[in-house]
């Protein structure tokens, strides 16, 4: 048991020093619906987050693994694709529900025309990466 609990500490004393934790509301549809999507691409949510975070402070720092991807084959090239397409994908549907999810004052705003452009734009590249193969 003291190894377990050793093991627990260890872990908590590392979280402590090289992470931040951050702690959000938000709706109960929009917490089912987005753990839904993660556990479908099989990522988790807190990583999702963590990269939209990143990716929006411009801190995101690229993967050794995402410049030695192996696209050799076209079977390699489709697999790369689809997992583009399912992350574009997944991109869409939340920016979808953060649009359904706005109030009724705020439709209309210049947030939920915004929203509703990212929504079409991201179709536009789906259907685009869709026609390649």
């Amino acid at each position: 048991m003291s190894g377990i609990n050793a093991a627990t500490q260890a872990k908590k004393r590392w979280n402590k020093e090289h992470y931040t934790q951050v702690k959000i509301h938000v709706a109960p549809e929009t917490a089912s619906a987005f753990k839904l999507k993660c556990q479908a691409a099989g990522v988790s949510m807190a990583s999702v987050i963590s990269q939209y975070m990143a990716e929006y402070s411009e801190t995101a720092v690229k993967r050794p693994q995402a410049q030695t991807e192996d696209a050799s084959t076209r079977k390699k090239r489709r697999q790369i694709l689809s997992r583009a397409t399912r992350l574009l994908e997944f991109a869409r549907d939340g920016e979808e529900g953060l649009k359904d999810n706005m109030p009724e004052n705020l439709q209309g705003s210049v947030n939920y025309e915004t929203a509703e452009e990212i929504v079409s734009k991201l179709d536009e590249a789906i259907d685009l990466l869709n026609d390649i193969y």
